[in-house]
């Protein structure tokens, strides 16, 4: 396919041996190849490097760079800051900016599929598919989310979008964030089920207390209020199928609001997020 939009990627890596090489393969083989590819180790001690030395050696659009961060476990912080490492190693001409995770196997029509959307509709501001996980010999849908939100591991961006809702949130809470203040400037987050992305490495299967007690800080940061985190907290857990993460939810909100952590959107953008958060709880329950 060709098109006049230029889609640029940054796949944040972290020992990501045993898959990032089938993420890879599934890019280097998309009917719209990418502008620019760049994969970020963010030091790994496993052979991640050298798997993808072997892709960028192959195909001129694939950049390795390598980042030496702190091996602490700190949830969105951490995969954010490694992606504007790749990021800023990208020229200023591209019209489409992705954030992909390293685990991913892309439908070999991904990236035309969601550049349709993104020329069929001006203000589609993000766009992207969904996450599917195996189950015996079939992959189903990993339902950990509503349909009209993107997860992190699949971020697609029109350039002007991107640079309207700021960088992105350094924080657990960010692939929320991004969506809320795209929506709070007038943009489109267009989801498409048809877009099934296998994900090799389920969510969930490395929950830490740690990442949970976070989420709840995340809550509080975006300004969601106490009864809309207590909603959400509920929410999340039920999909997670973990009681006790309802538990770190609420735990590191009341934590985050006691020591006044500073939030991730103004008191305009929270007035909107709350009134958009109730509006879907009202059309969800009508």
């Amino acid at each position: 396919m060709n098109s006049t939009l230029k889609i640029d990627i940054v796949i944040p890596a972290h020992n990501e041996a045993n898959f990032i090489a089938q993420t890879l393969e599934s890019l280097a083989n998309q009917t719209l190849l990418p502008n620019k590819l760049v994969i970020v180790d963010d030091s790994s001690t496993d052979n991640t490097s050298e798997i993808v030395e072997k892709y960028t050696a192959l195909y001129p659009f694939m950049e390795l760079v390598k980042n030496n961060s702190s091996t602490e476990h700190a949830p969105g912080s951490k995969v954010i800051n490694a992606f504007y490492k790749g990021y800023f190693k990208l020229s200023d001409d591209y019209d489409i900016i992705c954030k992909f995770d390293a685990d991913l196997i892309f439908l070999n029509n991904y990236l035309e599929k969601i550049t349709q959307h993104f020329e069929n509709d001006p203000q589609a501001g993000m766009v992207g598919g969904f996450c599917s996980i195996q189950r015996k010999d079939k992959w189903i849908p990993e339902n950990l989310t509503g349909k009209d939100h993107i997860r992190g591991a699949l971020k697609a961006y029109r350039k002007h979008c991107f640079i309207q809702i700021g960088e992105l949130k350094p924080a657990m809470g960010w692939d929320t964030a991004d969506e809320l203040l795209a929506r709070f400037h007038g943009w489109k987050v267009i989801t498409d089920d048809s877009l099934l992305v296998k994900h090799l490495r389920p969510t969930g299967m490395n929950y830490f207390e740690h990442s949970g007690r976070k989420q709840g800080e995340a809550f509080y940061r975006l300004r969601y209020g106490t009864l809309l985190s207590l909603i959400a907290s509920a929410k999340l857990a039920a999909m997670k199928a973990n009681p006790f993460a309802f538990l770190h939810y609420i735990s590191g909100y009341f934590n985050a609001r006691n020591k006044k952590r500073p939030f991730l959107v103004s008191e305009e953008e929270g007035r909107f997020i709350r009134k958009l958060r109730w509006a879907n709880i009202r059309k969800k329950i009508a």
